[in-house]
């Protein structure tokens, strides 16, 4: 099946998509299914993204992936089971770009060096910079200026950690996130960092063509591509979203995963003027909504339509095809609003989220730019209940397929007794609050958590949110936002107040009568 045939069938489809990792709630994933089974929420949720610490991993809360084996700490092969018994489609992540130092392929590399069959199963770093620079004496490659200035940062200094082989020789390899080493007394060092793939390996594709096989085996059938911008690489390019190379990519993984009926989801952020998300859209994928979240905070915090609105009239126009939040486990995206949302507005909001606890998130390159503000949503909005609700309702009649994080689900605070635990940069642990199943029972009783999983249920079950239903926006003044869905004579209307945070729900079948209604 051709990827534009594929992905037409997918908005709309996929449904309410429950957000978590398998330790979120009561501590293991069996824990968590027979809970959200036991309550209903089968009946809420189409779709399940459980994060890749459900895999075998050492850093970054899962994204260091040692290998794709199910992480026995946390998940067994029966969960996977009873949630495809269920009719839950499973999303899972292939991150692209790189492995973990712990990973089978780069302890062979440490182990046996040049004689090693992984040797360039990872970007050396001398090797890809050959002719482009000059060895200085810390023994690796300083590019050439003319090479590097316009290339993307994600961290302060040259993205290379330098490693020793069993026979003492050092080795550089290109390292695009995170990296830990500690000195181990009486044997050396221990390499912890997420060491990039260099996909000129064929041993890769092999990689890669085994892992979506693995997951699709665990039932997955939507596949989150992780990192997958920064994996083309070539000297004097900014290594970020490299054309036409990234797009060779992106069609050689499609080749691997429609052998296996993968639907693929590409994870970026960029600015909103680039319009890389326009050309994602427009090549047939699936994309994330990373714009909703700010522009849903700022149009509660302005009292007023404008940019949401010009968001949502451009998905329908455009025909773009997302999967939509509030919360997710990293922050509140800032950088992807560059060009859709002032300037001005975006620096208002980041002061009001940091007033309310919130921690920035910048990426380092010549200079410092904000990237996303570290917070719960619910703390984001101020703690309002009125505004949280509003925000669901909101997310339920965008375009798209809402993704719902576990903790906005039931209002999660700032956790900063997590992100003092975690140490330097633990600023994530802000909004990954694990939850007790004693917790999440109590939670079930609250009106905010009763109310969010009414207006889900609504969005699961109301035949008109389908790919072909009509949608409107009916504004009236700026200080309201009026959506309706319509297909055949089914409707459902949305008429939110962005000033009182009140909101009306009406939905209506084909004979006009009143089938659902919603007022907080």
């Amino acid at each position: 099946m051709k990827r534009s045939d594929k992905s037409s069938q997918v908005p709309g489809y996929l449904g309410p998509m429950f957000n978590a990792y398998p330790d979120s709630l009561g501590g293991i994933l069996s824990n968590m299914v027979k809970f959200l089974l036991k309550h209903g929420f089968d009946d809420i949720f189409r779709s399940f993204y459980i994060l890749p610490s459900i895999f075998n991993s050492d850093l970054d809360r899962g994204f260091s992936i040692i290998d794709y084996n199910l992480n026995d700490q946390f998940a067994s092969h029966n969960d996977l089971e009873i949630l495809k018994e269920k009719g839950m489609t499973l999303k899972l992540d292939l991150v692209v770009n790189h492995l973990s130092t712990q990973s089978e392929q780069f302890k062979d590399i440490l182990q046996k060096g040049e004689e090693s069959e992984f040797k360039d199963f990872f970007i050396d770093w001398n090797k890809f910079w050959k002719g482009y620079g000059s060895i200085i004496d810390k023994g690796y490659v300083q590019p050439d200026p003319e090479y590097i200035k316009d290339m993307f940062f994600r961290k302060q200094g040259l993205p290379l950690i330098t490693v020793q082989t069993h026979n003492g020789n050092e080795l550089h390899y290109w390292n695009t996130f995170y990296r830990q080493i500690t000195e181990i007394q009486g044997s050396g060092k221990k390499y912890l960092g997420q060491i990039d793939l260099n996909i000129n390996s064929q041993l890769v594709w092999k990689y890669y063509d085994e892992t979506l096989r693995k997951l699709a085996g665990y039932g997955a059938g939507i596949i989150r591509l992780d990192a997958f911008a920064y994996t083309s690489k070539e000297p004097g390019n900014k290594n970020f979203f490299n054309e036409p190379a990234t797009w060779d990519l992106l069609e050689r993984i499609e080749i691997l995963a429609d052998k296996y009926e993968l639907m693929l989801l590409p994870e970026i952020h960029s600015r909103y003027y680039e319009k890389t998300h326009e050309k994602l859209s427009s090549k047939g994928y699936l994309i994330y909504d990373f714009f909703l979240p700010g522009l849903i905070l700022d149009a509660l915090e302005k009292h007023e339509n404008t940019y949401l609105t010009m968001w949502t009239l451009e998905l329908i126009e455009k025909k773009i095809r997302t999967i939509n939040m509030l919360g997710c486990h990293d922050g509140i995206p800032l950088l992807d609003l560059s060009g859709l949302l002032p300037e001005d507005r975006i620096r208002d909001l980041i002061n009001v989220i940091v007033n309310r606890g919130g921690y920035v998130k910048d990426i380092h390159g010549t200079e410092k730019i904000y990237y996303q503000v570290n917070s719960t949503y619910f703390s984001a909005l101020g703690e309002d209940y009125r505004k949280l609700l509003l925000a669901r309702a909101i997310q339920v009649f965008m375009p798209g397929d809402p993704l719902i994080w576990y903790l906005d689900l039931f209002a999660g605070k700032n956790d900063y007794d997590a992100v003092k635990k975690a140490g330097p940069g633990g600023h994530k642990e802000i909004n990954r609050t694990n939850l007790t199943l004693k917790q999440a029972k109590k939670g079930l009783n609250e009106s905010i958590v009763s109310g969010q999983l009414s207006l889900l249920k609504f969005r699961n079950s109301f035949p008109v949110f389908v790919p072909d239903a009509r949608i409107e926006i009916i504004n009236t003044t700026m200080e309201l936002f009026k959506i309706q869905w319509q297909i055949d004579s089914y409707k459902a209307i949305l008429e939110a107040d962005l000033k009182d945070y009140s909101f009306i729900i009406n939905a209506f079948d084909n004979n006009d009568t009143l089938v659902y209604s919603f007022e907080s």
